[in-house]
């Protein structure tokens, strides 16, 4: 048995050796080679049973020295504290239990929420503005900007008014400051925050307005060329975008209006150097009557009344004498309008201190330059 190796597990191995004397054509050799005439032929393979049984396995010594009978192999002593093993296909394939899911615990309940925010939805978090609680609640969405904002108004009249009396030259240095306030806080009012390119090419109609208006003996038709340049030029940058198209028509809508309040600033370039400077005092007079803590009619009569008597005091210094309070009355009525636009909607600090401070000032203008040339 030392030529034997068992095969466990069921396995057999034996392979079938055909008699050699029943086929004719079998190659005899002359010299001494393996004795395969003698070898009894091997029925074949049974199919496995459950209990393996142990096999011999006919290996080249086996052929030179052919036992007299074919022994039969030893049984293997089976170890006892395992099972029997069972061929691979007739072994079960137990599938290992599944664990219990457990439940749950509730989920605790959401603490309640003041800050006026709805619950979260799959499409976002539905936001109640300010604005529209207070449309809700039956009350006016606008909050004014203040008396902060009023008093930079003022100042900022007062460098004009100031700047005016010096010389064209010297305008330059505010009405520059006031484009650029002018057209930062268009976009910021529009909820359009970052728009540096918007901004920027506003600001930049604004300076080209100027230098047009310098070029050609301000000329108000400089005012008038810049701006439709402006337009076609914001009409293709915004062709360009690959933004949603009603996104791309608030940005147009918004850059637009932007060049054009810009723009049109520039009319105390081209307007008459003592209406600039009665035009100014009378705004920043309204600015700040507007800003006082009285009911709104009762602070637009006032604001009104107070840029009349600052535009006939300034006039009374200058060449339009009396006609200046109608100049100041006119320039306080588009003060006024700007002042509004600038408190729509719930507005934020920022809108404040930009759009808040320039367009009663940016508004004005057109007044300034129409009544100077009216009334001169």
């Amino acid at each position: 048995m030392s030529d034997q190796q068992p095969y466990p597990y069921g396995h057999d191995q034996r392979q079938a050796y055909p008699d050699p004397a029943a086929d004719p054509y079998t190659q005899h050799w002359q010299g001494q080679t393996w004795e395969t005439s003698t070898q009894p032929p091997v029925p074949p393979a049974q199919p496995a049973e459950p209990a393996p049984e142990q096999t011999a396995i006919l290996t080249p010594q086996a052929y030179r020295h052919p036992p007299a009978q074919q022994q039969q192999p030893q049984p293997q002593p089976q170890p006892q504290p395992y099972a029997q093993p069972q061929p691979y296909a007739a072994q079960p394939h137990p599938h290992p239990a599944q664990p219990q899911p457990h439940p749950a615990p509730p989920a605790p309940a959401p603490p309640a929420d003041t800050s006026g925010y709805g619950p979260a939805t799959l499409a976002g978090n539905s936001r109640v503005t300010d604005a529209q609680r207070a449309r809700a609640e039956g009350r006016s969405p606008i909050i004014d900007p203040g008396m902060q904002p009023a008093l930079l108004t003022a100042l900022l009249g007062l460098l004009l008014a100031g700047a005016a009396a010096v010389g064209t030259y010297a305008l330059l240095v505010p009405l520059v400051a006031l484009q650029g306030l002018t057209a930062a806080g268009w976009f910021r009012l529009n909820g359009m925050w970052p728009a540096r390119q918007g901004i920027a090419l506003g600001f930049l109609g604004a300076l080209a307005a100027d230098a047009a208006l310098l070029l050609s003996d301000r000329s108000p038709a400089a005012i008038l060329g810049t701006l439709g340049v402006w337009v076609l030029l914001s009409l293709v940058l915004h062709l360009r975008s690959h933004a949603e198209p009603d996104e791309r028509l608030y940005g147009l809508t918004a850059t637009v209006v932007a060049a054009a309040l810009a723009v049109v600033a520039g009319g105390y370039l081209a307007a008459d150097m003592d209406a600039v400077t009665v035009g100014a005092l009378a705004v920043a007079v309204a600015a700040v009557a507007r800003a006082l803590p009285l009911p709104t009619p009762a602070a637009v009569v006032v604001a009104l009344l107070a840029a009349a008597g600052a535009g006939f005091a300034a006039g009374s210094a200058t060449d339009l004498g009396g006609k200046g309070a109608l100049l100041g009355a006119g320039a306080a009525v588009c003060a006024l309008i700007g002042h509004r636009v600038a408190a729509y909607d719930y507005p934020s600090r920022f809108v404040h201190f930009t759009a808040g401070v320039a367009l009663p000032l940016a508004a004005s203008a057109p007044a300034v330059y129409a009544l100077g040339r009216a009334l001169s």
